[in-house]
């Protein structure tokens, strides 16, 4: 998951939430990331949210979000995952832990349903796969994507991307000098899902509800006969999650993100199962939340283009995250370069905003299309 500087990840359990063991930050690398300077994590417990439904706390290797929860449906057949989490030993660890407290354990699993293709939702499904011969499941368009799709950009990408929007030097430079987060190559799924695939998950009534935004192929699933949405980085209680920047197969994510929150409002859900923070209701609400502060800054861009504003860099600063545009530091930065490039790229899809690109390669210049 790649989060947008708008409200802090959910990185700790919220108030009141039972806490579960305390577990290491130092990490051993798996096949895939890197191990993240020695730090400790408390994890929420492993919870009960319906007989027969678990959730699964596994920590991430990057310092936010610290964890994420894997969704456990009980079967005859054996338990099926919604997710899997990050591909290394300590997540691996943690997953066996937690399986093993249900009664059950990754050799048991009969397959794995994943909303999206970033590493903290795919990146341990091989692994549960080796273990068991479980299928795992993906949409076509995350299983296309799967050999370019990573969390950062690499560097040459990501300086591209920063000279486009008039990022100033000495910020570029803070950004390619960071770590570079070390992805082992992702190995195909077994099952490609359509939207408004049924699943084969015994005893439950899931469905998949394809909502792309955050990603291409990202997936909710439907529990129909509870009433219960697992909604991946899809709805988040008190994060906005980013987009991707925009490229000829993926042209308009804000909008296809805006699309898919509205698609959800006819939901009558009594509980919303997310990847990360804590499950809660009031769905609609939510929704409207969401689609209101999406929105909301793509006003604020347009009113920066009818003032005159024109780079990325500069109309970023013009966006309310979740802290002033000038104290934020590293990859928040980069996401709010990103998610305001993303922003204008919906403002044109629209006919509301246009760009030119100057021959002798200066960044990109933004105005409203009517000016």
């Amino acid at each position: 998951m790649t989060t947008t500087p708008d409200a802090p990840p959910g990185a700790t359990p919220p108030p009141g939430a039972p806490s579960g063991a305390t577990t290491p930050g130092a990490t051993t690398p798996g096949a895939g990331g890197a191990a993240v300077p020695a730090q400790r994590r408390r994890l929420p417990a492993v919870e009960q949210i319906r007989p027969g439904l678990w959730s699964v706390p596994v920590p991430l290797p990057v310092r936010r979000p610290a964890h994420m929860y894997v969704y456990v449906f009980e079967t005859p057949a054996g338990p099926y995952l919604v997710d899997a989490g990050w591909d290394h030993d300590e997540s691996f660890a943690a997953l066996e832990a937690g399986l093993a407290t249900i009664g059950t354990s990754p050799a048991e699993v009969r397959g794995i349903l994943v909303t999206h293709a970033h590493p903290d939702h795919y990146g341990l499904a091989h692994r549960v796969r080796a273990a068991s011969g479980a299928w795992i499941a993906l949409h076509r368009l995350e299983a296309a994507a799967l050999q370019r799709q990573t969390e950062l950009l690499q560097d040459a990408e990501l300086a591209m991307l920063l000279a486009d929007a008039g990022v100033p030097d000495e910020v570029t430079a803070e950004l390619l000098a960071r770590d570079p987060l070390v992805l082992a190559p992702p190995q195909p799924p077994d099952l490609l899902i359509s939207d408004g695939d049924r699943l084969d998950v015994p005893g439950w009534s899931l469905h998949a509800l394809w909502t792309p935004g955050h990603t291409p192929g990202h997936l909710c699933f439907w529990e129909s006969e509870h009433r219960l949405l697992l909604s991946g980085d899809h709805v988040l209680p008190g994060t906005v999650v980013s987009t991707p920047l925009p490229d000829p197969t993926n042209p308009d994510p804000v909008g296809d993100l805006l699309r898919s929150l509205a698609r959800l409002r006819t939901l009558d859900a009594s509980l919303v199962l997310p990847s990360h923070d804590q499950r809660f209701t009031g769905l609609g609400d939510r929704l409207l939340e969401l689609e209101s502060c999406h929105r909301a800054r793509m006003t604020q861009l347009v009113n920066g283009l009818r003032d005159g504003v024109g780079t990325v860099w500069d109309l970023a600063a013009l966006v309310t995250w979740h802290r002033p545009f000038a104290d934020l530091r590293a990859i928040a930065i980069q996401i709010a370069v990103q998610d305001t490039r993303s922003y204008l790229t919906a403002l044109a899809a629209t006919g509301i905003a246009t760009a030119t690109v100057p021959e002798d390669g200066s960044p990109t210049r933004w105005r409203l299309a009517t000016t």
